[in-house]
């Protein structure tokens, strides 16, 4: 993001949000939209970031997203339920199924919440987060429309199924892991196309299936692992599309209306997530959980590393450090989301 002008986080909260009025949705929803978004792009994910409102407002405009839903929630079990989502901006949905999923562990131990009739929800760590700040470990998975190949592969099949993770730490920020099981999110392809940048060696396939570094030539992505190990990514994919997709109910990944179908209001997509949370009162307790979480840590970022004054780093390390940085120098901004938000 180099080429990208920096903007306050506020400016940008409150032009993603009369955006996302001015496109019809509920000023809540479109609330949590922007509190997602915002996550993302503080912490350096700006793949997932303000660069998406364009989609969002798209989505809005031509009916790919309901923009009057009616969420409905349904308790299955102590521990268990289920958010029909009605197809309206899933950043409302999935955080209001993660307080679901930790209000069911604070009373359970564990707490489990499936998502259907969803949409796309950004960065997964922004649910994660919102749960181990209350003290909650959490796991947040989701499907998507296919993207990626699966090993060895020349069609996409999967989406790129995120996994998230956040863990609180005593006097520390949380442990948060935020990961999609693709090489690469293609969100990164459409910012890399944006700035002009090569890809990445081994992330992304042309129409014919070979790898491309080329980002206006890509059209979908390898499998974490890549070329020799892309087996590893598939089958984590698949888990996540087992147990967001096939068990809320919503669509797998391979039959799942594609993004720009979507986007065009052709169809709306069936996304399924899942938040899950576990209450460290009911193990090992809660001091004890988060006190061995530093520790942990200080062990992990005491370990040798292989290149002098590069530390090795617990997931979430590098993000928090890029949110204090964007704290004090501003959030980038590329070109196109500049001009989608009037900022030029």
């Amino acid at each position: 993001m180099d080429k990208a002008t920096r903007y306050p986080a506020a400016r940008l909260a409150e032009a993603c949000q009369t955006r996302l009025v001015g496109a019809g949705a509920l000023p809540d929803d479109a609330a949590q939209t922007v509190r997602a978004m915002m996550h993302a792009s503080q912490l350096g994910t700006d793949s997932h970031g303000v660069r998406l409102i364009g989609y969002y407002v798209d989505m809005l405009e031509k009916g790919g997203v309901n923009k009057r839903p009616r969420r409905q929630f349904s308790h299955t079990a102590p521990a268990t339920g289920r958010l029909d989502a009605d197809f309206g901006l899933a950043h409302a949905a999935s955080y209001e199924a993660m307080d679901h999923a930790v209000s069911l562990a604070l009373t359970c131990g564990v707490g489990a919440v499936t998502v259907h009739h969803s949409t796309h929800y950004g960065a997964g760590g922004a649910y994660a987060l919102a749960a181990a700040e209350q003290g909650v470990v959490s796991l947040v998975l989701s499907n998507s429309d296919p993207a990626v190949a699966l090993a060895g592969g020349r069609a996409p099949f999967h989406g790129t199924n995120p996994i998230a993770m956040g863990a609180p730490v005593r006097d520390r920020r949380p442990w948060l892991l935020d990961m999609a099981t693709s090489s690469i999110p293609f969100n990164r392809v459409k910012l890399y196309r944006s700035l002009g940048l090569p890809l990445p060696p081994e992330v992304a396939l042309n129409e014919e299936g070979h790898p491309t570094l080329d980002a206006t030539q890509a059209r979908f992505l390898q499998p974490l692992g890549g070329m020799a190990y892309g087996h590893k990514g598939a089958a984590l994919a698949g888990m996540v599309t087992i147990l967001s997709a096939v068990l809320s109910g919503a669509d797998p990944d391979p039959i799942m209306t594609s993004t720009a179908a979507a986007q065009e209001g052709h169809k709306p997509q069936n996304v399924g997530h899942i938040m899950v949370a576990f209450d460290p009162t009911r193990f090992i307790g809660q001091e004890s959980f988060e006190a061995g979480m530093r520790d942990y840590l200080d062990l992990l970022r005491a370990s040798p590393a292989a290149e002098p004054g590069v530390p090795v780093c617990a997931p979430g390390d590098k993000e928090w450090e890029e949110a204090d940085l964007r704290a004090e120098l501003g959030i980038p901004v590329d070109p196109d989301t500049e001009h989608l938000l009037g900022l030029a």
